[in-house]
């Protein structure tokens, strides 16, 4: 039985041709900044967003782990959502790497606004942590892939400026952000100080994130990230898929953003399938109601027909669209969902 798997953008496998350009990569060794692989990545993807360098990382995790410690001191406070993915999937990173502490906001689907900073700003008061970091997440994970609107970025941005504060992103779907509303990169250069953008998610690369900001801080991070054991040799193999995703799978995401959306139309029908999140890009994330539909039941009625989901809680559902899932595979899904009852 084919399997579909819709449990996350993470289960994309290299195509032929990015398992080429790995094959053919120019490597050495990045510790010594001799991987001309590595090399490349860090300043396309520097000049992509417009900033002045870029660090090539394992994870997502990692490269958001790095920009907070950069940015911030023992003791300090983070401003950032309650349902961003650098407090809850990133085991506590925030106070065992950096020493910091967390101020988590709620908002619109886990998008706050420059109010919403202003106000969680602590006064300068001996008794009160330093405020000194507001991270966004863009598109919003839990949130259902959800956009950041860029107008009240740039208010957050003002209100860091007047409170000397920095601004991270944590960009893992970024690209899916920038097809969605069709901003500029250089946008996001210009208003965040750090930003971190995912190669293994919807770009099909098996590894990777890229961390970009000032030439200073991206010094400063590179002696973090060797601290934090993601210092690489051979790194090149890997380099070589970003590469390739950024000539080749930017564009397609919209793709991504269509089944997305076939596949919700069809949900909807469905008197079982309650509140949806607004579907933007890649991801539908619902809830399922009635006596007998769990988000359990739900999912183990697609796996008995080679479709995988997951259940988030007792009652949500999250399906992910990405690069392995063909027009063929939503048909399938929604012809399935159609005669369920």
């Amino acid at each position: 039985m084919m399997i579909i798997d819709f449990r996350s953008d993470t289960f994309t496998r290299p195509t032929p041709a990015m398992l080429d350009a790995m094959y053919a990569a120019a490597t050495g060794d990045d510790v010594y900044g001799e991987d001309p692989s590595v090399n490349t990545l860090e300043a396309m993807m520097a000049a992509y967003f417009g900033k002045e360098a870029a660090l090539f990382c394992p994870t997502g995790t990692m490269s958001n782990q790095v920009a907070i410690k950069v940015h911030t001191q023992p003791g300090d406070e983070v401003i950032h959502s309650n349902l961003a993915h650098i407090y809850i999937y990133e085991g506590g990173g925030i106070a065992a790497t950096s020493g910091a502490q967390s101020r988590p906001l709620e908002g619109d689907r886990g998008m706050f606004t420059a109010t919403d900073v202003l106000a969680a700003i602590n006064p300068d008061d001996v008794h009160k942590a330093a405020t000194s970091l507001v991270c966004l997440e863009n598109t919003m994970n839990r949130g259902g892939g959800c956009c950041y609107d860029i107008e009240e970025i740039v208010k957050i941005k003002e209100v860091c400026l007047q409170n000397n504060l920095k601004l991270h992103l944590d960009g893992a779907r970024l690209f899916n952000a920038l097809v969605a509303t069709g901003e500029k990169p250089a946008t996001y250069g210009e208003l965040f100080d750090s930003l971190s953008v995912c190669l293994n998610k919807g770009m099909g690369c098996p590894m990777g994130s890229v961390l970009m900001g000032s030439a200073e801080f991206i010094r400063k991070a590179r002696r973090v990230r060797k601290r934090l054991g993601g210092g690489m040799r051979q790194a090149g193999f890997m380099a070589a898929t970003g590469i390739y995703a950024m000539e080749h799978h930017i564009d397609r995401l919209a793709q991504d953003h269509l089944h997305a959306k076939d596949i919700a139309q069809t949900l909807l029908e469905k008197t079982f399938v309650g509140h949806m999140l607004p579907v933007e890009t890649n991801i539908i994330s619902f809830e399922v109601r009635g006596d007998e539909w769990t988000s359990h039941y739900f999912c183990d009625y697609l796996k008995n027909e080679g479709i995988l989901a997951s259940p988030v809680t007792d009652s949500m559902v999250r399906m992910v669209t990405h690069l392995d899932i063909t027009p063929a595979m939503v048909a399938k899904t929604c012809a399935v969902i159609a005669e369920m009852e």
